[in-house]
């Protein structure tokens, strides 16, 4: 019992002094409290002092800075309405000075329209004396005005036409003189810098062999073996009395090609019999194909060019085998390149493009079936398809006129075709036509009114023309030879040129009796 009096007492004891304690700590927190938020609120106003402090300085400073603006504006303003008055003042000065002008000038313009209305009046009395004068002349002359305007002109006409005709033909000497000599030069440094021999080629090729005993070995029994060769090589075979020799006739090279180098083989392997001569044409036709791309490929690096097409160097090799008017083609072509070169280095222009265009320009002579288009136009389409530069293209198709030539590269080529074509010796020209050229020459002078008699003289490069004297005058013989040589241009192909000569005569003639 007592044991539990002493706890209570003990707990109620105890309760008291934490109550205490607990009120003490209570008391010190609320005054450490009251310190922070004393502290605090001085922070706050020294804190809210210099917030104001800032706030006037900022304020002060835009203040000036809005001061400052405003003042330069007002300063703009004002030098805007100085120049403003200035040129008010200006303006207002030259309106005085304009009005004072243009009273002068309505003054002036009133003394131009009196007198204007004189001049008028002058005008019409003038007018009325020319139509008198001009009636008197109708009465004494015995023409009407129209007459003697159209009689006029015709007089002036034939002047000026003759005062031209003059001009024109010492423009024409004056440019002789120097044009000529200069392109003689150009073109005789080309035709010097290159020297080719040239020899006509034939349709017929002969094979040598070394005893007739091969000749029945090449016929064959009845025949058969001869009629196989040409069959296989479509080439004409002839064996006749001609000791130690076999003639090929065949106007394709190519064809007349393979059949020799057949019959080459043949003799040398011995054995020729149908089946045989089979084989050995289909591998000598392989052999030709191979050697027509390598002699393409060989002339395009002689020639520094480069970036053919694959098909262009075929055709390139397949010139080797063809021939124009006897003269073969690819020695043609490779010497037209060479002039078109030295031409072209001459005049200053490119002389690889030229090369190119040369060794090129007479591709369309060699197609693999027969095309009616003229070679130059087939050339310059195949030149087109393969890549070829325009000024090239240009070139191939305008060396014989087919076309209009665009570039200066055009007639460089077809100057160096005439050149390497027209040399004696280089072409082989049949009879008839050269005779029919001579003629048709002839009959073109002929056909012009006033010409007695033409000939034309040193193989067709002369033309002369003698014309009726009555008829034609010394004035209107030049005209003619510019009007036959004008014909000969448009109507005929011809190598070279043609000179055109026209002879006029007068023959006084009396007999004493």
């Amino acid at each position: 019992m007592g044991f539990v009096i002493g706890i209570i007492t003990c707990y109620f004891f105890g309760k008291k002094t934490i109550l205490k304690r607990y009120i003490q700590l209570l008391e010190k927190t609320n005054s450490q409290v009251r310190k922070i938020i004393k502290n605090a609120e001085k922070e706050g106003e020294s804190i809210k002092k210099k917030k104001m402090i800032q706030a006037k300085e900022k304020f002060i400073e835009l203040k000036s800075k809005h001061e400052k603006n405003v003042y330069l504006r007002e300063k703009r303003i004002i030098d805007i309405e100085n120049k403003t008055k200035e040129k008010e003042d200006r303006l207002s000065k030259e309106i005085e000075i304009y009005f004072k002008k243009n009273n002068r000038l309505e003054s002036k313009i009133h003394d131009y329209e009196s007198k204007y209305k004189i001049l008028k009046k002058k005008q019409e009395e003038f007018k009325n004396m020319l139509i008198q004068q001009v009636e008197l002349l109708e009465k004494i002359s015995n023409y009407s005005s129209e007459e003697a305007k159209n009689e006029l002109i015709e007089i002036l006409k034939e002047e000026a036409k003759a005062k031209a005709q003059t001009y024109i033909q010492n423009i024409i000497e004056e440019s002789q003189l120097t044009a000529k000599i200069e392109a003689k030069k150009i073109i005789i440094q080309a035709i010097q810098r290159i020297g080719t021999e040239q020899a006509v080629e034939n349709a017929v090729s002969v094979f040598n062999i070394e005893s007739d005993d091969v000749k029945g070995r090449i016929i064959g029994r009845e025949g058969r073996n001869i009629r196989a060769l040409e069959k296989a090589t479509g080439v004409e075979i002839i064996v006749d009395d001609t000791p130690e020799a076999i003639l090929l006739s065949c106007f394709n090279p190519i064809r007349r090609e393979i059949a020799r180098l057949s019959l080459h083989k043949l003799v040398i392997d011995g054995r020729i019999h149908p089946a045989r001569i089979e084989e050995i044409v289909e591998k000598t036709e392989k052999q030709i194909e191979e050697e027509i791309v390598e002699i393409g490929k060989k002339n395009i690096i002689d020639l520094g060019i480069h970036g053919i097409h694959p098909e262009l160097i075929k055709m390139i090799g397949r010139m080797k085998y063809r021939s124009s008017y006897g003269q073969n083609l690819l020695q043609h072509s490779r010497e037209v390149s060479h002039l078109s070169g030295i031409l072209a280095s001459e005049l200053g222009l490119k002389s690889k493009l030229a090369k190119r265009a040369g060794l090129l320009h007479d591709i369309g002579k060699v197609p693999e079936n027969e095309s009616e288009l003229p070679h130059a136009i087939l050339g310059m389409q195949w030149a087109e398809k393969y890549g070829e530069n325009m000024e090239v293209c240009n070139a191939i198709g305008s060396h014989h006129d087919e076309i209009e030539m665009k570039t200066l590269l055009s007639p460089i080529i077809q100057i160096s075709d005439s050149i390497s074509g027209a040399r004696p010796g280089v072409r082989r020209n049949s009879f008839e036509s050269y005779s029919k050229r001579l003629k048709n020459l002839e009959d073109l002078a002929l056909s012009f009114d006033g010409v007695n008699k033409a000939f034309a003289i040193q193989a067709g490069r002369e033309l002369r023309v003698l014309v009726e004297s009555d008829k034609i005058n010394d004035k209107k013989a030049f005209q003619l030879s510019c009007d036959i040589t004008e014909k000969i241009k448009n109507e005929m192909t011809y190598p070279g040129q043609i000179k055109v000569t026209v002879i006029r005569e007068t023959r006084a003639v009396q007999i004493a009796r």
